[in-house]
């Protein structure tokens, strides 16, 4: 692959993780009573989770194939992967954020976007530094659901990412 393209699809990564980070922190999203909204609102967001979800599955499945991806397709495949992680992060981050802000007493220190975001970084990487934690049982069960993506999903990918971007460092390949 040429040094160019590489280096227009890390780019390229970055923007896109950027305007995901910045859509995370700029989406409105009030305290809104109506239940109907509520509801829509956590479709919604089981909608993206599975979306990502979806896209990360296929992207590691691209990469495990025995005849995977090769030049510039893996390289679009593997951002594509870190892309998706991102946004699963974050998902998951906002869908916290939600649920402490219309359901009091489902979190405990959860505040904040960035609580929410270092919330969902410590449960996916199962640091879990109990500052903040589920106390409510919905909140429970949508961590549940959180660990058990992080575990099939998140961790695969991630480990794939890793070992793909080492491969590609290493003198003589790209």
């Amino acid at each position: 692959m040429a040094d160019g393209t590489y280096r227009r699809e890390r780019r390229r990564a970055l923007v896109a993780c950027l305007l995901l980070l910045a859509a995370y922190f700029l989406v409105p999203l009030a305290y809104d009573p109506n239940t109907v909204r509520l509801v829509l609102r956590t479709i919604g967001t089981v909608v993206v989770v599975v979306a990502v979800a979806v896209a990360i599955t296929r992207r590691v499945r691209d990469q495990l194939a025995p005849a995977g991806p090769t030049g510039e397709a893996a390289t679009r495949s593997l951002v594509r992967l870190a892309v998706a992680l991102v946004a699963g992060v974050l998902a998951f981050a906002l869908g916290d954020f939600v649920i402490a802000t219309n359901r009091a007493g489902e979190f405990v220190g959860l505040q904040t976007r960035v609580d929410a975001l270092y919330f969902a970084l410590s449960t996916i990487t199962t640091v879990g530094y109990g500052d903040v934690h589920a106390q409510g049982q919905v909140a429970r069960l949508v961590v549940c659901g959180q660990m058990l993506f992080s575990i099939g999903v998140i961790a695969t990918g991630a480990s794939i990412v890793v070992r793909q971007l080492a491969q590609q460092s290493r003198p003589g390949r790209r």
